[in-house]
């Protein structure tokens, strides 16, 4: 019994490890398209800068923090996971208790979140912004 219990929680554990890859930067995929050719999320052009855009059926947010410059998180708020609701004014806004996160690294600015927003992986390419 303890055999197979190792086998099925060393398989699991290099599923874990397989599914895990770099950042690259931590979620700014200015980088080369990926391998996969991502899904595509939207145009860049519309994205505002200093602002972004909620994909809720994605579960991401996508962020122009200055002209040119995408950055993307997950869309699920680390206080209780509702999915974020807003971006204005810099923060990306949760209507369940007010958390509010950074448009720049998904820092939190206002609790009761207490942990970031997790980075996602995106590439830019061609006016055509993609979930890698």
């Amino acid at each position: 019994m303890n055999a197979r219990r190792r086998t099925v929680l060393s398989a699991g554990a290099a599923a874990l490890v397989t599914g895990c890859g770099s950042s690259g930067g931590g979620g700014g995929g200015e980088s080369s398209p990926p391998a996969s050719g991502g899904a595509e999320l939207t145009g860049t052009s519309e994205i505002p800068v200093g602002g972004g855009t909620i994909f809720e059926d994605r579960k991401v947010v996508v962020t122009q923090p200055a002209a040119g410059e995408f950055k993307a998180f997950s869309a699920v708020c680390t206080h209780a996971g509702c999915i974020v609701s807003s971006v204005a004014d810099g923060t990306i806004d949760c209507a369940c208790h007010g958390s509010r996160f950074s448009v720049e690294d998904g820092a939190v600015e206002q609790g009761p979140a207490t942990r970031p927003l997790p980075a996602e992986q995106i590439t830019v390419e061609g006016g055509s912004i993609r979930l890698a």
